[in-house]
């Protein structure tokens, strides 16, 4: 009796063994499985802003040596289309897809609850999923530091502002762009024109040059495309581009632009899905990280000046008082009073103008 019951004990331990070792196994092969990602992108890869940034990201993503080459769909409408093209990523394989755009966020979270064992990742959004959730940097605080410049730079005091839609994001930067130039000038105005696009060359660069005919000597954008910039090199007058370095469209005017580094992000996300650390934990980085910054300064920008921005910079990494009251809304109304400021989801929901902004919000 003794000797089966050790036989028992014995097969009993090998089987513990072997079935430890092959879960083992199976961990190991789930965490050091290649991963392929996809991305789906609202405008051009070449329209210079927005889309180009990202697709740098998707790049330098590339470079680790547990992705597969990713691939990415450019010009995909918010809406049904999205929703198809992002089921069509699913079904080829990736096993992580990035989504662009504010208007992809309801097309995504669709598509993830179809596709379980998928990662997806929007940016600029605000829902979550189990294996869903949104990413983004504060952008707000290169704007702020683009605007400071602005201020300093302008010698009108007006500055022409193209924008694209009238979301939080977008409403978000214009204010913290023109609190930083009202540090330099607190009589600055920021002029917005809408172009209801993220990405049209032609309403773009039109929009700037009717603010510049209207006395505007500094344009920038939340636009895409170089548009602005060109328009701005013409007509002899300073611009301030946005999502990534443009200085090459506007030699002479381009001053510097608040710019996207997001491989800092997609490396990181990446090696955190392979690695099976990955939570649906929402993102939004500061400037810190190096998610965002400031591309390199013309030679027209003064050496003060860049030593001053560098100051402020620092201020806000340390804390960051950019929303800080007293704040006044359009109409000279209160809106945040002296000792608070506004808190992240209050940043995160924007939806009204600071004083000096020229212009009105579509509904």
């Amino acid at each position: 009796m003794k000797k089966i019951t050790v036989v028992l004990v014995t097969i009993l331990i090998s089987l513990l063994v072997v079935s430890c070792g092959t879960k083992k196994d199976e961990a190991k092969k789930s965490v050091n499985k290649k991963l392929k990602a996809g991305f789906v992108y609202v405008g051009p890869v070449g329209d210079a802003g927005w889309t180009k940034s990202h697709d740098e990201g998707r790049l330098e993503m590339e470079t680790l040596d547990f992705m597969e080459p990713s691939t990415y769909v450019e010009n995909v409408p918010e809406g049904a289309e999205a929703t198809r093209v992002i089921t069509e990523l699913a079904e080829s394989g990736c096993n992580i897809i990035f989504t662009t755009s504010f208007g992809y966020g309801d097309p995504t979270l669709e598509v993830a609850a179809k596709y379980p064992d998928v990662t997806f990742l929007h940016a600029t959004g605000y829902k979550t999923a189990p294996n869903f959730t949104n990413y983004m940097g504060k952008m707000y605080q290169s704007k702020y530091l683009a605007g400071i410049v602005a201020g300093k730079m302008s010698k009108s005091g007006k500055i022409g502002y193209v924008a694209p839609f009238p979301i939080p994001e977008v409403v978000r930067l214009i204010n913290a762009f023109t609190l930083g130039a009202q540090t330099e000038n607190p009589n600055a105005t920021v002029q917005i024109l809408w172009t209801n696009s993220w990405f049209d060359p032609v309403k773009e660069k039109e929009a700037a040059n009717t603010m510049i005919a209207d006395g505007c000597d500094v344009i920038t954008q939340g636009a895409d495309s170089a548009g602005p910039q060109e328009a701005a090199e013409a007509a002899g007058v300073y611009s301030i581009g946005y999502d990534s370095d443009m200085s090459m469209f506007a030699p002479t005017a381009h001053l510097t632009a608040p710019i996207w580094h997001w491989g800092v992000y997609y490396k990181d996300v990446a090696t955190k899905v392979h690695n099976g650390t990955w939570t649906n934990e929402p993102i939004w980085w500061d400037m810190g990280t190096g998610i965002t910054g400031l591309a390199p300064y013309s030679k027209a920008v003064p050496q003060d000046l860049r030593d001053h921005v560098a100051k402020v910079k620092k201020e806000i990494l340390a804390d960051d008082t950019i929303f800080s009251g007293p704040i006044y809304g359009q109409k000279g109304e209160l809106k945040v009073k002296e000792g608070e400021k506004l808190s992240d989801s209050e940043k995160l929901s924007i939806d009204w103008f600071v004083k000096g902004v020229k212009g009105t919000m579509p509904k």
